[in-house]
C-alpha cells in the first residue's frame, strides 16, 4: 500500500514552450507525474532531470495502434523521448503517467516507467534510464518542438511507503502521533528525543512558570517560550527549525517555581520557574512575583509582577525573544500581573489586581492551543488580577490562597495579598512547562 501527496500543480492558460518543477521535497519514495497535453505539432514530449542535456538517456518502448505493433530503443540521447501521443484529427487530450522510482538516492543510476495513451488512437509503455547517481530535485517536460497548448496540464505527486509513513523516524515524548502530515512528539516530563534518521524538526521550547509572591505581592511570570510555527513569545520573529541527525538529544521540561507560604507580617517573592530544553534550544523559567516592602519581583522568561508600590518594589524584566516584563502597581493595595509570552503583566491599581500578560498561541500540535500565561496580581479587598491565557493562575483576594499556573502550560502562579498577615497564606505555584517537537512524515 502507498499513499499519493501532491506536490505542484500546473495547468496552462497559454501556448508554453516548457513546463518545470524544481525544488522538488526529498521527503518521498518515488515521484509521478500525470500530464494531459496538446502539442501545438504532430511531436514528441522529451524529460530531462535536474537540466541535464547530457548524453545521459536511454530507453526501450513498445507500441500500439490496435492494428499494428512495434518498438524501439535509443541509448545516448540527450533526453528522453515520453512518446509521440498527439494527433492533429483528434479531439481527445492524451494522458502521460511517468513513475520515477527511488529518486532521492544518491548511490545508483535512476529507472522511470511511462505510459501513454491517445484514446481511439494509439498506447504505448516505456522502461528508461537516467545514467547518473544525483538525487532528482527537478524535471524539465518539453516538445521537442513547437509549444504545449492552451489547457493543458501537470501534476506532480510524491510516493511514500505506507509502512514508512505509518512509522515515526523518532523516539521519545509522553506521547507520539501523527496527522498523516506531521508525526509530534509530546514531552510532558523530562527525556530523550532520538532521531532513527536526519531530519528537520519543528519546536515549541516552554519553560516552567514562576510562582507568585506572598503579602500584597505580584503574579508570578510566564516560563519563556520558543517557537517554530504560527508565532514565538516577546514579540519577536520565529525561531528556525532544527536539522537533526539519528543520535539522542535531551529534552528537559522546567518544573514551575514552588508556592511561598506566608510569615506573619512578612512578604516573600515568588520562585522562579526552570529552564527547558530541547537540542540547542534553551527556554528560561519565569520569573517570581514580588512582595511588599521593596521585595522586588523577579526576571525571567517573562518577569515577575510588581509587589505593592509603597516606593521601592519592581517588576521583573521578560527575556527577548521569550517573553515580557510583569507589570508594576500603582497603589500599597494591589500586586502587578506577571508578564506572559505575548504581553506585559497588568498594572494593579487603586482597585484592581494587575491581570496576567496573555501567552501565545500556536498551533504546532496540530490545534491552536495558547500558552505562557502570567499570574495575576493580589488584590484587597476585591478584584484579584485574572490569569493571562496560557494557563496563568489568578491572584488572591484577602487572606486565600491563590491559583496555581496549570501544568505543562509554563502559566505564572497567582500572588496572594493576606491582608491582615496572618500567617499559613500560600501563593499560587508557577505551571510546569512543555517540549512538543513535530516534524513531516
Amino acid at each position: 500500500m502507498s499513499t499519493y501527496t501532491p506536490i505542484a500543480s500546473v495547468t496552462l492558460d497559454s501556448a508554453q514552450s516548457s513546463v518545470t518543477f524544481s525544488g522538488i521535497p526529498q521527503t518521498y519514495t518515488d515521484l509521478v507525474v500525470v500530464a494531459s497535453v496538446n502539442e501545438s505539432n504532430d511531436v514528441a514530449v522529451k524529460l530531462n532531470f535536474n537540466s541535464d542535456t547530457g548524453s545521459n538517456y536511454s530507453f526501450t518502448s513498445l507500441y500500439g495502434t490496435g492494428s499494428t505493433a512495434g518498438s524501439d530503443r535509443a541509448s545516448s540521447q540527450t533526453y528522453t523521448d515520453l512518446g509521440r501521443y498527439y494527433d492533429a484529427t483528434s479531439t481527445t487530450r492524451p494522458i502521460i503517467i511517468l513513475n520515477v522510482m527511488n529518486y532521492t538516492n544518491s548511490t545508483t543510476n535512476k529507472t522511470f516507467l511511462i505510459r501513454g495513451t491517445t484514446p481511439g488512437l494509439a498506447t504505448q509503455a516505456r522502461v528508461g534510464l537516467w545514467r547518473s547517481t544525483s538525487a532528482i530535485t527537478s524535471l524539465d517536460l518539453a516538445p521537442t518542438s513547437g509549444t504545449f497548448s492552451s489547457g493543458s496540464t501537470f501534476n506532480l505527486y510524491g510516493v511514500a511507503n505506507a509502512s514508512i509513513t505509518n512509522t515515526a523516524k523518532a523516539t521519545g515524548g509522553d506521547s507520539v502521533t501523527t496527522d498523516g502530515t506531521y508525526w509530534y512528539h509530546t514531552f510532558r516530563s523530562s527525556g530523550t528525543f532520538t532521531p532513527t534518521q536526519a531530519l528537520t524538526a519543528d519546536y515549541l521550547v516552554v519553560a516552567g512558570g514562576g510562582g507568585g509572591g506572598t503579602r500584597i505581592a505580584g503574579g508570578g511570570g510566564a516560563g519563556g517560550l520558543r517557537c517554530t510555527v504560527t508565532a514565538t513569545g516577546g514579540g519577536g520573529s520565529l525561531e528556525s527549525a532544527l536539522s537533526l541527525t539519528a543520535q539522542a538529544y535531551t529534552v528537559t521540561v522546567g518544573a514551575g517555581g514552588a508556592s511561598v507560604t506566608s510569615s506573619a507580617g512578612v512578604g516573600f517573592a515568588g520562585n522562579s520557574g526552570s529552564n527547558s530544553t530541547f537540542a540547542t534550544i534553551t527556554s528560561t523559567g519565569g520569573g517570581g512575583g514580588g512582595a511588599y516592602s521593596g521585595i522586588n519581583a523577579k526576571n525571567g522568561g517573562s518577569g515577575g509582577g510588581s509587589g505593592s508600590n509603597d516606593g521601592s518594589s519592581a517588576p521583573g524584566t521578560g527575556t527577548a525573544n521569550q517573553g515580557y516584563a510583569g507589570g508594576d502597581s500603582t497603589t500599597n493595595q494591589q500586586g502587578g500581573g506577571g508578564g506572559g509570552a505575548g504581553a506585559v503583566g497588568g498594572a494593579g491599581d487603586s482597585s484592581n489586581g494587575g491581570t496576567g500578560g496573555a501567552g501565545v498561541a500556536t498551533s504546532i500540535s496540530g490545534t491552536s492551543t495558547t500558552y505562557a500565561g502570567g499570574g495575576g496580581g493580589s488584590s484587597y479587598p476585591s478584584n484579584a488580577g485574572a490569569g493571562g491565557s496560557g494557563g496563568g493562575g489568578a491572584g488572591a483576594i484577602g487572606d486565600n490562597n491563590a491559583t496555581a499556573g496549570t501544568a505543562n502550560t509554563g502559566g505564572g502562579g497567582g500572588g496572594t495579598r493576606n491582608a491582615s498577615d496572618p500567617a499559613g497564606v500560600v501563593s499560587g505555584a508557577g505551571g510546569s512547562g512543555i517540549v512538543i517537537v513535530r516534524y513531516s512524515v
